[in-house]
């Protein structure tokens, strides 16, 4: 939850989608709680323990396909401030006094309820086995990831609580939409600061004024807007004490801080206001009406001798005095505003709660004696007692889950590699044997790496045929997008060809680049070979064709009506003689038409001549 109001609206402006490659390479720190609140209001009745399910595959696409080191945080124990506001939101609506609630105490918590924790502690147990870290906080998660990034030990937080911002983050991610090309929206502090002018203990000022999850109520009467309106006039070094002052009853310095250079009037400026100045009522501008008829005035552009224009509707006179009388009234009003608010800070009680301060600007928010440093290592995953735990919660076949975890496996290989090339097998089954293609998801490309068994097959394994997508010759294969909801990875599939078993990962460019350069060479010059065979026979296509174009017979079909019966003409004027002899061969049948035909003279007539041509 966070600040009361809408909050997230206020700074929707300023979010930005990022895309695959935002947090790769990255630490990020996941609040484990909302990942788990939200999957279960998402897909609840749709699945099987639907926590451990989305869990499992965005721990998956976090790591491998975004190629994030995650940093899971869980909630402790909460404030008691927080417990009370808990009741007091359950029976908000039931018609319950909440005044009889019983006073927050501190070492008096409301834990959540078994269910609850139970799946935290699932999920926890899940992440353990996948070999991510996981931290406790002693109170608020968000407290801790934020934590984590101010100090530098992560980049970036997941979180849609808002109270992040009031404990130091910097960078936001609200949204976590893994099948989409704009996976990550975030919201960086700079830009809010930028664009708002808020900071972090502007912040902390506004949930006070506003309510939070310690604080339901607020300040009665103050809203989202008003607040952010009333902090902005403060810089961030004397809000929080302006509060305790206004709240103790002093406004005199809260009155004086308000004022501007431009609010400050000369004698002069003052005498001038209480001046009273007639105004035209025609053209609305100083002077006498009688006299405007006369002659225009000096603010009216037309001719010498001509009267005022007529004012327009809404017209504003833009003299000194007016302008300064428009200025007096707004700051009469802005004074009478401020009052208002300072009068309804003042009559709440206990205000502000100087425990909420004190706990947003504390900086140990870790439940655990170590060094955060130690507390944040990788692990490789525990595959078989990983397949055991998610065989029993979930009823998933062993060879989906195996197939299921092997992104995660290559991705870990991978980085090894890179970092150290050895001789070594994937999950102890599979060497690297090419590059197949380069696929296109979501607007990004992956190459496709093809692995070749090299033990025999692990019982219950089970293998797929070729399918039409792995026999494909294309260098570039893109995919369906559609959203999936339960988030789930496409399961990498066992292929046979020749005898042989294969595995088809997708996996990031750069990676297989800084683990195999070479084998990346290989591909790309391959790849430009056939692209310049195409190429050739593309050209060698489009020559026969154009020769075909070109040949004697359709160039005479392309002739028009004249230029046909001119090079018909020249032909039987140069050779007369085989015209007739053609007509001997024939068999001397009408020789005196046939001949007339074949050798016509200019002397005729031109339609005598065409009819001859064409009959």
């Amino acid at each position: 939850m966070g600040f009361g109001g809408k909050f997230w609206d206020l700074l929707k402006p300023y979010a930005r989608n990022e895309g695959f490659d935002f947090l790769r390479n990255k630490r990020v720190a996941v609040d484990l709680s909302f990942w788990i609140v939200q999957h279960e209001t998402a897909i609840k009745g749709n699945a099987r323990n639907p926590h451990l399910r989305l869990i499992f595959f965005r721990t998956i696409s976090l790591f491998a396909k975004f190629g994030a080191f995650p940093v899971f945080v869980v909630d402790g124990t909460p404030s008691p401030l927080k417990s009370k506001a808990r009741i007091a939101r359950f029976y908000r609506f039931s018609g319950i006094d909440l005044s009889s609630l019983p006073a927050a105490d501190y070492g008096v918590s409301v834990d959540r309820n078994h269910k609850f924790s139970k799946c935290v502690q699932e999920c926890v147990e899940l992440l353990e086995l996948f070999g991510m870290p996981v931290l406790k906080a002693k109170g608020e998660a968000e407290a801790l990831c934020a934590q984590l990034e101010s100090e530098g030990h992560v980049d970036a937080c997941i979180t849609s609580d808002s109270d992040a911002f009031l404990y130091g983050a910097k960078c936001v991610i609200k949204c976590f939409r893994p099948n989409s090309k704009e996976p990550f929206e975030c919201y960086h502090m700079s830009e809010i600061e930028a664009g708002l002018g808020l900071k972090r203990k502007h912040l902390i000022a506004i949930s006070l004024l506003v309510g939070n999850d310690h604080d339901l109520n607020g300040v009665q009467g103050i809203g989202l807007d008003t607040a952010v309106r009333f902090v902005q006039n403060f810089g961030e070094d004397e809000i929080l004490n302006r509060l305790h002052e206004i709240s103790s009853g002093d406004t005199s310095l809260f009155k004086f801080g308000m004022k501007s250079a431009d609010d400050l009037l000369s004698s002069s400026d003052e005498i001038l206001l209480r001046t009273k100045c007639s105004h035209c009522s025609f053209c609305g501008h100083p002077g006498n009406k009688r006299d405007h008829f006369k002659s225009s005035c000096e603010y009216c552009s037309t001719k010498i001798g001509d009267a005022c224009l007529k004012k327009p509707e809404g017209f504003k006179c833009d003299c000194l005095a007016c302008d300064m009388n428009r200025k007096e009234k707004e700051k009469k009003m802005r004074e009478c505003w401020q009052t208002k608010i300072c009068a309804k800070i003042a009559m709440e009680p206990n205000f502000p709660k100087n425990e909420l301060i004190e706990m947003y600007l504390c900086n140990n928010h870790g439940a655990f004696t170590e060094n955060v440093e130690t507390c944040i290592s990788w692990g490789s995953p525990k595959t078989e007692l990983l397949v055991d735990f998610l065989a029993f919660h979930q009823m998933w076949e062993p060879s989906y889950i195996r197939q299921s975890i092997l992104p995660m496996l290559s991705t870990i290989y991978l980085r090894e590699m890179a970092a150290e090339p050895v001789k070594s097998l994937l999950h102890d089954q599979y060497e690297f044997d090419s590059i197949d293609r380069i696929r296109m998801r979501y607007g990004h490309q992956f190459y496709i790496i093809k692995w070749k068994k090299a033990v025999p097959a692990r019982s219950g394994v089970t293998y797929a045929t070729p399918s039409e997508e792995s026999n494909s010759q294309d260098d570039v294969i893109d995919v369906d997008e559609s959203i999936n909801q339960l988030d789930e990875l496409d399961v990498p599939k066992i292929h046979v060809d020749g005898g042989c078993h294969f595995l088809l990962t997708d996996e990031n460019m750069e990676l297989v680049q800084a683990a195999f350069p070479q084998e990346v060479d290989r591909f790309l010059q391959e790849k430009e070979q056939k692209e310049s065979k195409r190429r050739n026979s593309e050209s060698l296509r489009s020559g026969g064709r154009n020769k075909k174009l070109e040949s004697p017979g359709s160039r005479a079909a392309q002739l028009t009506m004249t230029e046909f019966y001119r090079s018909t003409k020249a032909q039987l004027q140069t050779k007369p003689e085989e015209g007739l002899a053609e007509n001997a061969d024939n068999g001397g049948s009408n020789p005196t038409s046939k001949g007339k035909r074949k050798v016509s003279t200019p002397s005729l007539p031109k339609s005598v001549r065409r009819r001859l041509l064409f009959d």
